[in-house]
């Protein structure tokens, strides 16, 4: 061959540079070992050198406490094992330090929009920037084994997990060996505590069977990993022992987990092998019922409402006697879906309710969910039974519920069988208050006829939705408003319900005010956020929410918008609640026409004809209306005021 020719020069140039960097290569990385063996001589490797190891970090970034918890538990796991961790919050930690660390463990949370904690936001910037930053290098975490757990929510598609993944990459850019598969943990599967489970034992695992709990051999060497090939002196001239060195994952850790633990379900022609799982896992039917909720099925629930029990008790009814004549003693609050598209920042629930943006549950029948809450409701009222004020007679009538609020928790228009559910409630003469979170706007499209169907609207631009709903959808907003679109073409009573939080969405009067062309809703509900206490998962505090006099005020100045379209109708200031309602509609000769015959709606529901929400209204009473003394207390009620023994401010 001559290597007269250029093509055969440079090609000759290109072999020796290749081999150049190579032996530079693995000439810095057999220095780099034998200084780090030469300095921490092993007493039990029989003159062979090996790495000691200081003690391991178990970092934890947590918003809610649950990475925290988590976090815990695995500490606990490695210390009764005889493995030395330190329990390390992220916020509290110097990222600089990183490189001095030789073994580390992250439990990671993912917050809003795919991103970390407020608390760990310093750190994951400082390692981005420096995975990012060729001055650093690629070789300034190659001294740290490291393993990492992700805990999110699977509904948020894309940004399942973003923050642990984000981690596990950037570790591994800036030289990191990663020493076990990136663990996925989702709070909504209901599979999270099992997940975690696995990947911890798999952790020990893999520390006490490579030896990291005591020492790095020299078979891992400092820029080697599992499954990387290692060198030493000895290796030099046998390139037979090379195998010798290979180090498999499943000798290291038993048989190797899938790279997404999470997916703990594995699918046959696009069907779960097992059928179906349960949306209500035994952790979250512990939650509820904690919180006083009666599980139905595997994905229902119902509870008694405390304006129930008030007005059993004769002290009063809610804001919808107020506003439509329900009776409140003989109300039932379900919902056929304890699921929900949003996780918004003042859900009463706490987010103990799975997400999800489809069904993908087992699914039980209406008429057994149906049947089972009319059961459980019964038998809370029956509970009701001596307790002073309740008379006989609202006891029975209690017994023999009118109206069901489908507004528990979650959405229950996500339930596919929901129309059969409404014709079984509607064949018993029960009516129905259906609450949709506006994320599923050809289901509300293809509902039948309910008593009174609510969206409820709790921003009115984009960015604010966004920030108090928390939604999983990323066309959120598109979805809103076909929604809100869809309610224009119902023929029953419809309705927005503006949730006010003070400080997030109150300064919005005239985006609201545009929305209002969007679905032309016959009322509007604005109504004071209820302070729920203080919860990992929300920001609010008792300055959001608004007093009755500030909800009176908005109401009024959107009324006003209007110009007339939509008049304030009534009020229940115990509830801090405003109702506007369209004047041409429900204003009949300066009377306001808000409440409802029931009995005449169920006769339109079994006649099969077409109605509107005209032909079943009935007249408010006077101290319901907006401005009585009463403040829309029903004067046949005994109102009972609780006695307030707050410690005075300092």
């Amino acid at each position: 061959m001559s290597f007269s020719s250029t093509p055969a020069r440079l090609t000759l140039l290109a072999l020796l540079s290749a081999t150049t960097v190579y032996c530079f290569y693995r000439s810095r990385r057999l220095k780099l070992l034998k200084l780090s063996t030469n300095a921490n001589p092993n007493p039990h490797s029989n003159g062979q050198p090996a790495v000691s190891i200081k003690r391991g970090k178990l970092f934890f970034v947590s918003q809610t406490g649950t990475s925290k918890t988590l976090a815990r538990q695995l500490h606990d796991l490695l210390n009764s094992t005889g493995l030395s961790f330190e329990l390390v919050d992220v916020k509290s930690y110097e990222p600089e330090d990183l490189a001095k660390e030789s073994l580390v463990l992250i439990i990671a949370s993912t917050w809003e929009d795919g991103k970390p904690p407020a608390d760990a936001e310093f750190f994951a910037n400082w390692l981005a920037e420096s995975a990012d930053d060729f001055r650093v290098g690629s070789l300034l975490l190659s001294k740290c084994r490291f393993a990492v757990f992700g805990v999110g929510s699977r509904g948020y598609g894309d940004s399942f997990n973003a923050v642990a993944r984000d981690f596990s990459r950037r570790l591994r850019g800036l030289g990191g060996i990663e020493i076990l598969p990136i663990g996925e943990g989702d709070v909504d599967g209901g599979e999270l505590d099992g997940v975690f489970e696995e990947w911890s034992r798999e952790i020990v695992k893999a520390l006490k069977v490579s030896g990291l709990e005591n020492e790095i051999s020299v078979e891992q060497s400092l820029n080697g990993g599992i499954g990387d090939e290692f060198y030493s002196d000895e290796d030099d001239d046998n390139e037979d022992d090379m195998e010798s060195v290979v180090v498999d994952l499943e000798d290291i850790a038993g048989k190797a987990p899938s790279r997404k633990l999470g997916g703990a379900t594995t699918e046959t022609n696009g069907k779960l092998r097992n059928g179906p799982k349960e949306m209500v896992t035994p952790v979250i039917r512990a939650n509820l019922e904690k919180q006083g909720y009666k599980i139905l099925g595997s994905h229902s629930g119902v509870k008694i409402c405390r304006w129930t029990k008030s007005q059993l008790r004769g002290r009063g009814g809610c804001y919808k006697h107020s506003f439509y004549g329900i009776e409140s003693h003989r109300c039932m609050e379900a919902t056929p879906s304890l699921a929900c598209a949003n996780k918004c920042v003042f859900c009463w629930r706490h987010h103990t309710n799975p997400v999800g943006k489809s069904w993908q549950w087992k699914m039980d029948d209406a008429l057994e969910i149906v049947n089972s809450a009319l059961d459980q409701h019964k038998k809370m009222i029956k509970q009701m039974k001596g307790v002073p004020g309740v008379t006989q007679e609202r006891l029975a009538e209690g017994l023999s519920p009118r109206h069901c609020a489908l507004s528990l928790v979650g959405e229950p228009i996500m339930y596919p069988e929901i129309n059969t559910l409404v014709d079984e409630l509607h064949t018993r003469r029960i009516s129905t208050f259906l609450v949709t979170n506006a994320q599923f706007p050809d289901k509300i499209k293809m509902l039948k006829p309910i008593t009174q169907l609510y969206v409820s609207v709790d921003a009115a631009t984009k960015e604010s939705l966004k920030a108090v709903d928390r939604p999983l959808f990323g066309d959120f907003w598109e979805r809103f408003t076909d929604s809100l679109t869809a309610l224009r073409d119902k023929h029953q009573r419809t309705v927005y319900r503006l949730t006010l939080v003070k400080g997030w969405n109150t300064e919005e009067l005239d985006a609201y005010f545009e929305l209002f062309s969007l679905g032309q809703p016959d009322f509007v509900e604005i109504k004071g956020v209820t302070y729920c206490g203080s919860s990992a998962t929300s920001k609010l505090t008792m300055e959001n929410v608004p007093w009755h006099a500030d909800v009176k005020a908005f109401s009024e100045a959107i009324a006003l918008k209007s110009k007339g379209e939509y008049e304030v109708a009534c009020e229940h200031a115990h509830s801090c609640c405003v109702l506007l309602a369209k004047t041409d509609k429900f204003k009949v000769n300066g009377q306001w026409f808000t409440w409802i015959d029931y009995e005449k709606f169920h006769d339109l529901v079994a006649s099969g004809k077409s109605f509107d929400s005209t032909d079943y209204m009935a007249a408010t009473p006077l101290w319901a209306v907006y401005g009585a003394e009463e403040g829309g207390f029903d004067p046949d009620q005994a109102r009972y005021r609780k006695e307030r023994n707050h410690r005075p401010k300092p």
